[in-house]
């Protein structure tokens, strides 16, 4: 600056802003590493099922690190309720009570504030996947629970951390209804760690940049959106419906609809899901701050991938979906699968409904699930979720065997999972032709077969099995999946106690194709 009336945006030019934008969503990155490096459980340092983001004082996301698109397009819910309760510097505050801007509650987000000269500037958020957080039965997913109670401890926002010293008595509370509490006690403080990293590092761009990083909040978040709003403008205007069904609710079998109206008004669009079935009984209930990141994931998709992630992507873009729905619920409606298999059945409706008017920017449907498979007793929970096939694209195969939609996370490699679980892999493998032929093919499903060696608890959250995933254009739909617990197939969504030497055998579905196949014959001939 040269004077104190000086505006610190006017001497952020093009290359300014890219470094900057660059050097915050580092910071994110980085907090990720810290994350995944100082947790203790396999499921973030080997799945890294976790995420990291900065945000300004005002609670907008500025920066994130390319983790869990369900963790990161709800995250800023969750920062409204603890800015509701006026944090104070050197405070680190938890929560995961889906009510109140968490996913469902093994996710556990602490929000901690950035400070310069004693004035919070901006935050460090972290939010990671907690193998058990108590409940009915290990992992916390219970197929068959009615209510959040049964899926563990609901925390609404709580200081952990207040001014620079922990709260002993919270986090013993936490850890006094968890299974595993050691591994629980590690993975929180190392989000604390990953916080306090973020907080280094901004500490350290305002060291160098001075008012220069606070106006580039500003001006990164004004970039974004006008990107995006220029992408949604070049769609055709009206209105696109779709619909689709999830497979039961892990108490009845019947289909519950999931329904979706998109209008495109110029540079923004509106997404309707009224005629969304009502909330249901059991756990795939998904909190508006789901169904809110799985749209926005959808609009991501479908506009330019090279525009920064942040607060200005999603301001031209708004969600409705009737209280008391399936998309919508009331407390204490139990959520635990509407995060992981809701957010998979938003995802493949908004794609669908936009399919007219960006038909060249849609895949065919994917697995369209994340094939949940917990296995766990009082000594271990074990949780994973299962790749399968991709949709295909327009012009390209999908892939096989990887995570889609709103999951982004690895497997647990074979040794690692061997030496932490009293489990044995007997097969993992690619399930060859799963996925629907066509012009391009949709990739293959997995086949992970494991015999648990202890008695132990198994439950399964999945999709596709009984409606397989759609084909695009004249593609051929991809398979469906199958679950076997003993031998004996078992439904989609299912809670059962097994005895030492049982196999549980998990077969994803492939991805739909997409295209006829013969009109690539024809393109090759031209």
């Amino acid at each position: 600056m040269t004077g104190t009336e000086s505006d610190p945006r006017d001497d952020i030019d093009a290359v300014k802003l890219e470094i900057l934008r660059n050097q915050l969503e580092s910071v994110a990155e980085e907090m990720g590493e810290v994350l995944i490096r100082g947790a203790y459980s396999p499921n973030i340092t080997e799945r890294r099922d976790c995420s990291t983001a900065l945000f300004d004082d005002s609670g907008r996301m500025v920066a994130q690190a390319e983790h869990i698109p369900v963790h990161l397009g709800a995250m800023p819910q969750a920062v409204d309720a603890v800015l509701e309760k006026k944090p104070q510097p050197g405070d680190v505050w938890l929560l995961n009570d889906p009510f109140q801007g968490g996913t469902h509650l093994p996710d556990v987000t602490l929000v901690s504030p950035i400070t310069h000269e004693g004035i919070i500037i901006g935050y460090a958020v972290s939010r990671a996947h907690h193998a058990d957080v108590g409940g009915s039965a290990p992992g916390s997913m219970p197929a068959g629970a009615t209510e959040i109670q049964q899926e563990g401890i609901r925390v609404p926002p709580i200081a952990l951390v207040r001014g620079g010293e922990l709260d002993t008595a919270v986090e013993e509370l936490f850890l006094a209804n968890v299974r595993n509490p050691g591994e629980r006690r590690a993975d929180l403080r190392a989000q604390v760690a990953a916080n306090e990293r973020g907080a280094e590092r901004v500490g350290e761009l305002l060291a160098d940049h001075g008012d220069r990083l606070l106006a580039a909040f500003d001006a990164v978040i004004d970039y974004s959106r006008e990107r995006v709003e220029r992408e949604l403008d070049s769609l055709p205007n009206g209105t696109y419906s779709a619909s689709d069904v999830l497979e039961g609710d892990g108490v009845t079998e019947a289909d519950i609809p999931i329904e979706v109206s998109v209008t495109v008004d110029g540079g923004h669009l509106d997404v309707d899901f009224s005629g969304t079935a009502p909330q249901v009984s059991g756990n795939v209930n998904a909190p508006l701050a789901v169904a809110t990141s799985a749209v926005y994931f959808v609009v991501r998709s479908v506009t330019d991938p090279t525009i920064p992630p942040n607060h200005g992507c999603y301001e031209p873009v708004s969600v409705h979906a009737p209280a008391g729905t399936v998309l919508n619920p009331d407390p204490p409606a139990a959520v635990a699968g509407g995060n992981v298999e809701t957010s998979q059945r938003v995802t493949d409706v908004v794609f669908a409904a936009l399919a007219e008017a960006a038909p060249d920017r849609v895949p065919a449907q994917g697995q369209g699930t994340m094939n949940n498979l917990i296995i766990g007793n009082r000594e271990f929970a074990y949780y994973e979720t299962i790749g399968g096939g991709a949709g295909a694209n327009p012009d390209s195969d999908g892939l096989s065997g990887v995570q889609v939609g709103m999951t982004n996370t690895l497997n647990t490699p074979i040794e690692a999972l061997e030496a932490e679980y009293p489990l044995r892999v007997e097969r993992y493998e690619l399930r060859d032709g799963s996925g629907g032929d066509g012009c391009y093919r949709g990739g293959d499903g997995l086949v992970r077969s494991l015999t648990v060696e202890a008695d132990a608890t198994v439950s399964l959250l999945t999709e596709r099995r009984r409606h397989a995933p759609r084909g695009f254009d004249g593609g051929e739909d991809g398979h469906r999946g199958r679950n076997s617990i003993g031998g004996e197939e078992v439904p989609s969504k299912v809670t059962q106690d097994v005895t030492a030497g049982t196999t549980v055998t998990v077969e994803t579905p492939g991805g739909g194709g997409h295209g006829l196949r013969d009109s690539q014959d024809k393109q090759f001939d031209e």
